[in-house]
């Protein structure tokens, strides 16, 4: 039987993340690891005491630091699959069972859950879709793929994947639609399933303030361009290193 685990990187998250973890755990029996990058609240206490595993960065590291320590976990404890979502509680746990099965079935190597397939009517606001709708379209002219929700971080990694994302060339500031470059330019297969999201409740994102938004896109553009320039044998001579 495959292996699998959940990781959630959290930071600040004392409310909604023991509600999360005991939602989780009401449609799936797998390891819970919380990622608590730097919390200065009982984020890591409240994901305990819900029974989730956690680990603490003495402090605040970023998103995709925060992730890539649980990918660096999920492969020193030979998990063959591993779900990540966010833990503000924006990702609905109904549809983990579905990641998995849909991995397991097809046999895909990476999983996105879409807000924007079937009927959802998920609605964000005009510079969050503005972003969406430009990362659409050029993960689509890069790539080929028709990937409808290039920025959603409910996703669902084969050890292979996660094992790449260990070394150095994960992009670990902002991981985002330059996965996606960087996945089709490994040969991955990639998938989207219909999944709901919710607004954050809170406003909360990473991505505010203009100079914050700049940078973000900035450095999106960057690490593209840097991925569609490195071949296939950069990113798997890194892995191997590992």
């Amino acid at each position: 039987m495959n292996k699998r685990c959940i990781i959630i990187p959290a930071l600040n998250e004392e409310k909604s993340i023991g509600p999360l973890v005991r939602r989780i755990k009401s449609y799936a029996d797998d390891e819970i690891v919380v990622i608590d990058d730097g919390s200065h609240d009982r984020t890591a206490q409240n994901a305990e005491e819900a029974g989730a595993q956690i680990i603490r960065h003495p402090f605040n590291m970023g998103y995709g630091v925060a992730l890539q320590t649980g990918y660096k976990c999920a492969a020193k404890e030979g998990c063959d699959y591993i779900l990540q979502m966010d833990g503000d509680g924006q990702h609905n746990p109904a549809f983990i069972q579905d990641f998995f099965q849909t991995m397991e079935s097809e046999e895909c190597d990476v999983i996105i859950g879409s807000r924007f397939l079937g009927d959802n009517n998920y609605k964000a606001g005009v510079l969050k879709s503005a972003g969406i709708m430009l990362f659409r379209f050029i993960t689509r002219i890069v790539t080929g793929a028709k990937i409808t929700d290039p920025t959603s971080g409910y996703q669902c990694l084969s050890r292979k994947v996660f094992t790449v994302f260990t070394t150095d060339s994960f992009p670990d500031d902002y991981p985002d639609a330059n996965i996606i470059v960087m996945l089709h330019r490994l040969g991955f297969k990639i998938k989207e399933i219909t999944v709901t999201m919710s607004e954050n409740s809170e406003g909360r994102s990473m991505h505010k303030g203009i100079l914050t938004v700049l940078y973000y896109f900035f450095k999106m553009f960057l690490s593209i361009f840097i991925s569609l320039l490195r071949g296939r044998s950069f990113y798997f001579s890194e892995a191997r290193k590992k």
